[in-house]
């Protein structure tokens, strides 16, 4: 196979195959996250040419954040049974071929189905669990800088997609810009073809940082794969620390990809912004939040974490309380980009800190699988109630200052979360 030969060129320049696997998925979930963050884009033009509601589009956009999240923890069984390289091909085939077939939508039915279900499962296929899994197969070292670049990728996505989206868009039509999308879905869905594989057993070498190559283990019935998230949830959900997790969780998907990564564009347009400008400052926020991201990452080994979360969810409340009574200036929007931007996803290091912390590394990542469905549950609520109450009121004022108030709280419910949890909290298996 083309891998193996590519793999025997790179190990002779000192290079581990695996680094080429990172990238693949990298730019894997960059594509996704961009199409994802292209239905920000969508909801003026759908207005102007359907005469749909706001809250009729952000009923698509709702469930395709939700089944965003209730995908996640069965994503990992299905890449266990059926392998990284089917299940993310797979993921970006359905994806590209729903927002293909979204081109000759002409009913608002169509709209959901298409960017509420199809994408939605697509999306929901990968996730982050994408990353995760490639870093643990793959790398023995450098694992944490591989799930934080992963990580970043969903900024990354909005930083280079969205403005090329709004410019496509006010150039020359919704059309041509998801048309840029599916073109590089389908790049990507070519690299992953060529390059993915496995495990590093499927090319003859060992994880990066390790000695001994470490052959695929017996694969289990799928019905066994497929339930172990749902015992897994059964036995955390007994747990309270579990619930604060999820519950802060889907605060903070509520406050950031529901409400302004879904409606931003909009929201500017409402204070006569182009669509362009407005996505370029969301880019700027995807900026500041790789930053936030990465030095969350490092404080959250050397930090209580509960306080760095107290601290990040009181200060994005308090950034999106003062956004609807700020002038939108140029100055009051930098202002918002910076402080905002910096607590985009710097949530998910300290969040994952604790969740291992709570639950042991047997069911750490499966427990947070989980605490991620509140995020896109959170998120889901999100994108349907603003777009609600933009209908209702023609305002975003309520989302606005409802998601800020929603984060002060959870930046007091998160300290309610033992400084030092008692070793595992809950049994493995």
């Amino acid at each position: 196979m083309i891998s193996n030969r590519i793999a025997a060129i790179l190990a002779a320049r000192g290079i581990h195959y695996g680094w080429l696997v990172a990238a693949a998925t990298f730019l894997a979930m960059l594509a996704t996250a961009g199409a994802m963050g292209s239905a920000g884009v969508l909801i003026l033009p759908l207005e102007q040419e359907f005469g749909w509601s706001t809250a009729e589009i952000s009923l698509a956009m709702a469930i395709r954040l939700m089944l965003f999240g209730l995908l996640g923890p069965f994503a990992a069984a299905l890449m266990n049974y059926f392998g990284v390289r089917v299940v993310t091909a797979t993921a970006l085939a359905i994806t590209a071929s729903g927002i293909f077939l979204s081109l000759f939508m002409t009913e608002v039915w169509q709209l959901v189905a298409l960017w509420g279900v199809v994408i939605g499962v697509g999306t929901g296929m990968t996730a982050l669990v994408l990353g995760a899994t490639v870093a643990v197969r793959w790398f023995d070292k450098r694992r944490g800088l591989i799930v934080g670049l992963m990580t970043a990728s969903n900024a990354t996505g909005q930083l280079v997609f969205l403005p090329l989206l709004a410019s496509v868009t006010e150039a020359v039509g919704w059309r041509s810009a998801l048309t840029v999308v599916i073109a590089a879905l389908a790049a990507v869905l070519t690299l992953v073809l060529l390059v993915m594989r496995d495990r590093p057993a499927d090319v003859g070498l060992p994880p990066f940082g390790g000695t001994a190559i470490v052959p695929a283990p017996p694969r289990g019935a799928l019905s066994s794969l497929v339930t172990a998230p749902l015992r897994a949830l059964r036995t955390a959900s007994r747990v309270p620390v579990f619930w604060v997790l999820f519950l802060t969780f889907f605060v903070c998907g509520f406050s950031t990809n529901g409400l302004i990564q879904t409606h931003w564009i909009a929201l500017c347009g409402d204070y006569g912004m182009a669509a362009v400008t407005a996505a370029g400052m969301l880019a700027v926020v995807g900026l500041f939040d790789m930053a936030g991201t990465i030095g969350s990452g490092w404080l959250s080994d050397r930090f209580d974490n509960r306080w760095l979360l107290f601290w990040f969810y009181g200060l994005r409340g308090l950034s999106l309380i003062f956004l609807p009574f700020s002038d939108f200036s140029f100055y009051a929007l930098s202002l918002f980009a910076v402080v905002y931007g910096l607590d985009w996803v710097a949530t998910v290091p300290p969040t994952v800190k604790l969740s291992a912390e709570n639950f042991g590394p047997e069911l750490a990542a499966i427990v947070f699988g989980w605490i991620f469905t509140g995020h896109q549950l959170g998120a889901a609520s999100a994108a349907f109630l603003a777009g609600l109450a933009r209908s209702t009121f023609d305002t975003y004022l309520p989302a606005l200052v409802g998601a800020g108030g929603l984060c002060i709280l959870a930046a007091l419910l998160i300290l309610t979360v033992d400084r030092k949890p008692a070793g595992r909290l809950v049994p493995a298996g």
